[in-house]
């Protein structure tokens, strides 16, 4: 016998879907700038041509900001709730994923949205 499953509309679950960064605590929202999803990260790491390298221009703490100038001269800035502005200093090197929203910070990888 099959249990009928009940699912729910995705009205209901993006209403119930509340980010725990703004509580001090682990992200949990796979939305631009905030938990890094697997999936983005393979499809970033799969698709190389698309990284952009780009140096520090200015960085803001308190908004989570980076300013970002890549080597072609576009300026970028992106927005990030878990921290990637803390691990970044004005002047230094990064790669940015142009089509998934993936800021490299070394080995570090952070979803950012572009502000």
């Amino acid at each position: 016998m099959n249990t009928q499953l009940s699912h729910l509309s995705p009205v209901e679950v993006t209403d119930r879907a509340v980010c725990m960064c703004t509580s001090g605590e682990v992200c949990d929202s796979l939305a631009p700038g905030h938990a890094l999803h697997l999936i983005q990260a393979r499809l970033a790491s799969a698709t190389t041509t698309r990284w952009a390298d780009a140096t520090v221009s200015a960085v803001d703490i308190a908004e989570g900001t980076i300013e970002l100038v890549t080597l072609d001269g576009e300026t970028r800035t992106v927005w990030n709730a878990g921290g990637a502005a803390l691990e970044v200093a004005q002047g230094a090197p990064v790669a940015l994923h142009r089509d998934y929203g993936v800021l490299a910070v070394g080995r570090a990888q952070y979803n950012v949205a572009n502000v």
